[in-house]
């Protein structure tokens, strides 16, 4: 890659590595549906230019039926759960979790009529990323944390769910102008949840700091690279940043708030990440949004 493309790929790592981190100093201070609500209110009023040209409304509303399945999908049911699960996992699990999305990625589009079929190296690659999947969720499940493990798998079914949608049924949409009206659509739908539980007094700097940085960096800031990586080295490198992504989520959450790190989490993310490789090998599959973030 180009010097600009290794700058737009390393960014990218690292900011859809962090939304974790910043969700988790949130949450402590902030309810669920006031947090999803601020980041995509936000992230919109940030990106509506891209969305506002006729021509773009026009084709917008020509298929208005997926981009909504995309925003409750991507972004509402996604943000909601995931928010949730951190009030109860640690940030690094769950990013390490999250790595699951192409291994389900892989498995929902065999399932519902993609043209490729799993050779043997992508079944073996399966297995050996879910078998990471129960390593990182037994120890947790063991110790109570069932639902909020299951939430995290949830939004990583959820993030494999609406690439699919997008490359199926809004491939003409230009993809920051799909960002900009799902993100609008996403705000409109947590608004009525979040009115009952709006914080009665002005959370702490540090909950604000993260959840500006949640909308601008890693919501609006991180389309807006992600796309000028794509158009820089193609479709096919770009959504490389998956494997970084965990990484970074690790390396933040033990660095910034002193979580844990056992050689369980690293045997996971190592199964994780090698599973992902084999199986999405020779795939046609193109995530959008490997792991929003």
């Amino acid at each position: 890659m180009s010097p600009r493309g290794w700058t737009l790929f390393a960014a990218m790592g690292v900011i859809w590595g962090i939304p974790y981190l910043l969700i988790k100093v949130a949450v402590d201070e902030v309810s669920v549906p006031v947090l999803v609500f601020a980041r995509s209110a936000i992230g919109a009023v940030i990106l509506l230019p891209l969305a506002l040209s006729r021509g773009i409304r026009t084709t917008i509303a020509r298929h208005w039926k997926p981009v909504v399945a995309f925003a409750l999908v991507e972004l509402v049911a996604a943000w909601l759960l995931l928010a949730d699960a951190e009030r109860h996992l640690t940030s690094s699990l769950t990013g390490l979790l999250i790595a699951a999305t192409p291994i389900i990625a892989a498995l929902l589009d065999r399932f519902t009529g993609g043209e490729q079929r799993l050779a043997v190296v992508q079944m073996i690659g399966l297995g050996v990323g879910l078998g990471g999947v129960a390593v990182l969720a037994g120890p947790e499940i063991g110790a109570g944390s069932a639902w909020p493990v299951i939430e995290v798998l949830l939004v990583a079914v959820c993030y494999a769910t609406g690439p699919l949608i997008a490359a199926r049924y809004l491939a003409d949409v230009p993809g920051p102008a799909l960002t900009a009206a799902t993100l609008g659509l996403a705000a409109l739908a947590c608004l009525p949840l979040a009115i009952p539980v709006w914080p009665r007094e002005l959370p702490s700097s540090r909950a604000l700091v993260a959840i500006v940085a949640l909308a601008v960096i890693c919501t609006a800031l991180a389309f807006i690279v992600f796309f000028a990586l794509i158009r820089e080295v193609g479709p096919t490198k770009a959504p490389i940043i998956t494997y970084v992504n965990p990484a970074v989520a690790l390396l933040a959450g033990t660095i910034v708030l002193r979580e844990p790190v056992t050689w369980w989490h690293l045997l996971g993310l190592g199964l994780i990440l090698t599973g992902s490789v084999w199986a999405t090998r020779r795939s046609s599959i193109n995530h959008l949004t490997p792991g929003t973030h």
